[in-house]
């Protein structure tokens, strides 16, 4: 997760560019990535989120948990995607573009969390620190980091999460699976 001098600079330019490119365009896939003079971290398989606010709230956030294409390629296809195929907000119009903010975050490894109780799991995540992955069954939903700062109460945040998750906020199960991580926040 260590960047290179202008790397993040240059991740946030290439997150802007791809939601341009999907100004007006018809509903389809994402252009390629451009194939531009990648080297070092740009290359190597990482997993990030994009996040995108319009004046101080959230309009798109999408992403990957697990490294499966090299970083460029991540961002971009996760700007796009966050831009114009988030379920909750409807496409991202021209007009929204001046006020539009950019931030990226880049997954460390998921961790697995084992955890007996929700008092357990919680004694183990460091707020504002930790994101965190909980899974049971098909039931999969993560917070990342910055998520502690608009949801302090670690109970609240696992709450919500389980929520997100499909799952009553008050739920505990043993046969629930649980992975933190931290991410390295580009942005905003």
């Amino acid at each position: 997760m260590a960047a290179e001098p202008g790397q993040d600079d240059l991740l946030l330019s290439l997150a802007r560019r791809s939601i341009e490119e999907g100004l007006g365009s018809p509903l389809a896939p994402p252009p390629p990535a451009p194939a531009e003079g990648w080297a070092g971290p740009l290359l190597e398989p990482a997993a990030s989120f994009v996040t995108l606010k319009r004046l101080g709230l959230l309009r798109g956030c999408r992403g990957l948990l697990e490294p499966v294409r090299p970083l460029f390629e991540d961002v971009w296809l996760n700007a796009w995607s966050s831009a114009y195929e988030d379920p909750r907000f409807p496409r991202l119009a021209a007009s929204e573009l001046d006020d539009l903010d950019i931030a990226i975050s880049v997954l460390s490894a998921l961790e697995p969390v084992a955890a007996r109780s929700e008092q357990e799991l919680l004694g183990q995540l460091e707020p504002g620190r930790h994101g965190l992955v909980l899974a049971l069954g098909p039931r999969r939903a993560t917070f990342l980091p910055a998520v502690w700062t608009s949801l302090p109460d670690p109970g609240r945040f696992l709450g919500e999460l389980k929520a997100k998750a499909g799952l009553p906020r008050d739920f505990w199960s043993p046969s629930m699976e649980a992975w933190r991580y931290t991410t390295r926040s580009i942005g905003e």
